[in-house]
């Protein structure tokens, strides 16, 4: 197992330590939905060091990376961030991800922990015709999120430039508490935040400095109903390389009018129609809906729970599912949880919004 360069830090916090993605994580500290709240209310702060960093450098960087993503990144200005998917050549969804566009000849893909290697065997081997390096830079990079309505206020005092004038999904390159970092207005709490990337070696100080500050600390238990309660997709659950991006959800990120890996098919299947798409269900009792729970309408079988848990913040059990695309928001279904039907309802996404900024 891997473990971060805040492992020791975890371990001393009390924290409840879990494998993910073949990585030593903390699930917990306190209670999840404590976690939860602390990140809605005020702040938290997650250790995300284990996710993906793959850099890609050289003249063709631009047509490069436009070329593997589905988005427009060609469109980006210097500093600014996409979120975007990699398909294969049937449209499958490789990896969702963010790109940073450092200019044109430089450009940082922060990918999934758990598809790192997958992603940069993957992105190296579509190079070849490119002039570009292609080099997974995961190692030397530590990464924080720290995520919730008073972030700016807090790492305010850690940061020389003022984190006001950063845009949602802009970056800066500044020193944090003496250390080089790179600062992005991004998350994946559905609240305003920053992810901060350093050094392994000057992490833990900023670590701690932000937790005498008064940030709480969270897992990934925390982080991931955050993500469910903001509807953000979770990769290896509501999205894989069976399933394409328009399927998930993602049409806003797939650019039809340039060329990429997958362009073909998913230009076809938005012709020939999507059969099956994400919807959120409201359950009427308190019982999870887990990944893989089937879902019906009457007698019929129209889909799969991808995601669900139980909210802390809005007081409801709710879930993720793909439906059958003719399937309308309101319509009233059932989930089989281990062998009993509860009741649910489509509603539209997200479940909640936060203080996230927009562009």
């Amino acid at each position: 197992m891997k473990k971060t360069a805040l492992y020791e830090e975890h371990v001393k916090s009390g924290a409840t330590i879990v494998e993910f993605a073949g990585w030593l994580m903390p699930l917990q500290y306190s209670t999840i939905s404590e976690e939860v709240l602390a990140v809605r209310h005020k702040a938290g702060l997650f250790d995300v060091s284990h996710m993906g960093e793959i850099e890609i450098t050289g003249p063709d960087t631009f047509k490069f990376v436009d070329y593997i993503v589905t988005n427009s990144y060609g469109s980006l200005e210097m500093g600014q961030i996409m979120y975007t998917a990699m398909c294969n050549e049937e449209g499958g969804v490789i990896d969702d991800l963010l790109a940073y566009n450092f200019g044109k000849n430089k450009a940082l893909l922060v990918v999934n922990a758990a598809n790192t290697e997958k992603d940069f065997k993957w992105i190296h081997q579509n190079a070849k015709k490119f002039d570009v390096k292609v080099e997974n830079v995961s190692s030397q990079c530590a990464q924080l999120a720290l995520q919730g309505p008073i972030s700016e206020e807090i790492l305010q005092r850690f940061v020389s430039k003022d984190l006001s004038a950063v845009g949602y999904y802009h970056f800066i390159e500044c020193e944090v508490l003496g250390a080089k970092s790179l600062v992005s207005r991004t998350g994946y709490t559905g609240e305003d935040g920053f992810e901060i990337y350093c050094d392994p070696e000057a992490v833990a100080s900023i670590w701690r400095e932000l937790i005498k500050a008064g940030v709480k600390p969270a897992g990934l238990g925390a982080r991931d109903v955050c993500r469910l309660e903001a509807s953000y997709m979770l990769y290896g659950n509501d999205m894989d390389e069976t399933t394409t991006p328009l399927e998930a959800g993602l049409s806003w990120v797939v650019r039809l009018d340039k060329d990429f890996i997958g362009r073909d098919a998913l230009a076809k299947q938005k012709e020939r129609g999507i059969e099956r798409r994400i919807r959120g269900l409201e359950l009427s009792s308190k019982r999870i809906a887990r990944h893989g729970m089937l879902v019906y309408m009457g007698e019929d079988q129209i889909g799969e729970v991808t995601s669900g848990t139980l909210s802390p913040t809005i007081q409801k059990s709710i879930a993720m599912a793909r439906l059958k695309s003719n399937v309308k928001i309101s319509s009233e279904v059932s989930i089989d949880i281990r062998g009993r039907l509860e009741n649910a309802r489509v509603v539209k996404l997200p479940f909640y919004k936060g203080s996230v900024k927009r562009s």
